[in-house]
């Protein structure tokens, strides 16, 4: 029986799972998700202050799907041989989709590392949210000014002081000049000292050092500066781009039996940029890639990777949020409007469960359907 194997459990590898499920129909092909996490974890909701409230349980999207999930991690990949490597045991495949995902960059040089904190990851959502539990005021330090450490500063600013700190000159340098006066603004209503150009040389036990010398209490230093796809990419490919990901074609296609998806696919969004590592792109790459995974064994023909019109939706904590579209960013909602689109999308970003027509309908289609979502068809205009 030929067998499709898929790497990761996140957004991208379950809507893959899904994907190869919607193709494979009733025809005889064997699909299996490789993950050691049980759950899917929505990472965009990490920076909430109940961190276990944003999984999933795997178990309800591939058990009713007819999907075998094995839970270990992959260590290697031989794409001569066509197999991957988990836990001392190789799996063979006729078609791979590599869909591991991208972790925060740590600073492991830095003095005091260990005592970091991060929202990466559910562990560490969950350290950060035990370590701060009961203390009516605290003090927080967010290392990174970018959409994770916008996040995660607007949260931590309902339990007290925050500094927010950054390489930068300018707050959101990433999310360009669209929103800026806004997330200033913001930033300014929550009481967020920043301090611009400027990084953290050592974390101490209840303070920070800065790299311009001053000292700054704080209960929690918090890292949210920079990340890179998963080290798998390697053994798929010699031509990463600057995160670490695998360029795939407009099928997603890296090696003729190798498909990519999600934080590790750098993949087009059009003639000028790529698609971003976000849940927005992760989860119709993994559509699209996890159906012409299953689609290219079953001679059925491919779809192609058209994404839809890119949007942004940061959250502000008590200062709302913001919703943008467009590459330049333009800001369509703020404040308690743009709240309310924030509610709706982290609601709108999971799966079904449990209901096997209705986690193949979700696969099959690639987009979420919001009314406040341009349609896909206007990224051609």
């Amino acid at each position: 029986m030929a067998h499709v194997v898929i790497i990761g459990g996140g957004f991208a590898g379950v809507w893959s799972a899904a994907g190869a499920a919607l193709a494979r129909g009733d025809a005889d092909l064997s699909i299996t998700l490789v993950a050691p996490n049980e759950h899917l974890v929505l990472r965009p909701r990490l920076y909430e202050p109940e961190p276990d409230l944003a999984k999933v349980k795997l178990a309800r999207i591939l058990d009713p799907i007819g999907v075998r999930h094995l839970r270990s991690r992959v260590d290697a990949i031989d794409t001569a041989r066509r197999v991957v490597v988990a836990a001392g045991e190789e799996i063979a495949y006729d078609r791979l989709v590599l869909a591991a995902g991208s972790k925060l960059v740590a600073p492991r040089e830095l003095p005091g590392a260990e005592r970091l904190f991060d929202i990466d990851t559910l562990d560490g959502a969950r350290r950060l949210a035990d370590h701060l539990r009961d203390r009516a005021d605290c003090s927080a330090v967010v290392v990174g000014a970018g959409f994770v450490g916008l996040e995660a500063a607007t949260a931590l600013a309902a339990r007290g002081r925050v500094l927010l700190v950054d390489r930068s000159e300018t707050v959101a340098d990433q999310l360009g000049p669209g929103p800026r006066e806004e997330i200033e603004a913001a930033l300014d209503k929550l009481g967020i000292e920043r301090r611009l150009e400027t990084t953290v040389t050592e974390v101490g036990a209840g303070h920070a050092v800065l790299s311009d010398g001053t000292r700054v209490e704080a209960d929690a230093v918090v890292w949210c500066a920079g990340m890179t796809a998963s080290e798998l990419t390697r053994q798929i490919s010699d031509e990463l781009d600057d995160l670490g990901r695998v360029p795939v074609d407009h099928r997603l296609r890296a090696l003729p039996e190798v498909f990519v998806a999600g934080d590790t696919a750098a993949a087009a969004y059009d003639a000028e940029h790529t698609v971003m590592q976000a849940c927005q792109h992760a989860t119709p790459l993994g559509k699209v890639a996890g159906y012409n995974a299953a689609a290219d064994l079953l001679d059925l023909p491919l779809r192609d990777f058209t994404p839809g019109p890119y949007v942004t939706c940061l959250d502000l904590g008590g200062a709302g949020a913001i919703f943008t579209r467009g590459w330049d960013r333009k800001v369509m909602a703020s404040g308690a409007d743009g709240a309310a689109i924030k509610t709706r999308i982290n609601q709108a970003i999971h799966p079904p469960v449990d209901d096997a027509s209705a986690i193949l309908a979700a696969a099959d289609r690639v987009y979420l359907e919001l009314p406040f979502f341009p349609r896909p068809e206007e990224n051609a205009a």
